[in-house]
């Protein structure tokens, strides 16, 4: 199949890298710099190269921001029958621009960001494939995600959202509030410092990311949460409450026991 890829950055590259010993792969970069680590595929920088490529698929790798100006740039330059993807961990209104396309699409989140995952060990890693769109699309990533030792999840695009409001907002806005109270230590204790390697990773995400993933029509309850818990533990802190301290323990112990046996 011919691929074509929407960006050479971390995502990027790692598709690139990925497909190309089984596919004719292209990468489209603007930015020469980043095609300079890619090898076993075609380096495109011009829309005519895509023209004359014909791809059958496109990834569109590019940070979230860009994703729909990335589509629309090429849209003229590629086939009808070229099947779109996405692979944004934020899918807020591109159901209903795939659907203004005329093209076939699949979207998918593979959720091993290179920031924290080993990428060459991702059997404990998990992928969304969205269960709306092309069905070869979907065959083509589920078969792709299956080889990796993934563990595949289909939701569909509303689904998704709510699913990223909870599994990213939650941890994300813990690190900000870690982030914005820490003050520097000269000894650091381990708990510390793994925090702080946390909080480096998610900071050095897009800041455009950082922003939809917050802005998500779901996230301000998933939010309220935290400070709900918050005053709660205040208040236990406040009135040196033994009893309350232990039973919080209790709650947040069974919880944690709880998500690694569905983990598991």
């Amino acid at each position: 199949m011919k691929i074509l890829v929407l960006g050479a950055g971390k995502m990027g590259s790692f598709f690139i890298d990925l497909l190309s010993f089984d596919h004719e792969v292209a990468a489209f970069e603007k930015d020469p710099k980043r095609l300079r680590f890619t090898y076993n595929c075609q380096r495109f920088s011009t829309l005519d190269e895509i023209k004359a490529f014909e791809p059958e698929l496109v990834i569109n790798a590019v940070t979230v921001k860009f994703t729909v100006s990335a589509f629309n740039e090429v849209l003229p330059y590629i086939p009808e029958s070229c099947i779109l993807s996405d692979i944004s961990s934020v899918k807020t209104g591109l159901r209903e621009y795939y659907e203004t396309t005329g093209h076939r699409y699949v979207s998918t989140h593979p959720m091993f960001g290179p920031t924290f995952a080993n990428l060459q060990q991702l059997s404990e890693e998990n992928a969304i494939i969205i269960n709306e769109g092309d069905y070869m699309g979907r065959c083509f990533f589920k078969d792709l995600y299956s080889r990796l030792g993934l563990n595949i999840y289909e939701y569909s695009f509303e689904e998704h959202d709510r699913t990223m409001a909870y599994s990213l907002s939650i941890p994300f806005v813990s690190t900000f509030v870690f982030s914005a109270v820490m003050e520097h230590q000269d000894a650091p204790g381990t708990t510390f410092k793994r925090h702080m390697r946390i909080a480096k990773g998610v900071l050095n995400e897009d800041d455009y990311l950082l922003q939809e993933v917050l802005f998500n029509p779901y996230t301000h309850d998933n939010v309220a949460k935290i400070r709900t818990e918050l005053k709660e533990l205040l208040d236990i802190i406040d009135h040196k409450d033994a009893t309350g301290m232990r039973h919080y323990l209790d709650k947040i112990r069974h919880n944690v026991e709880r998500d690694i046996k569905e983990i598991k």
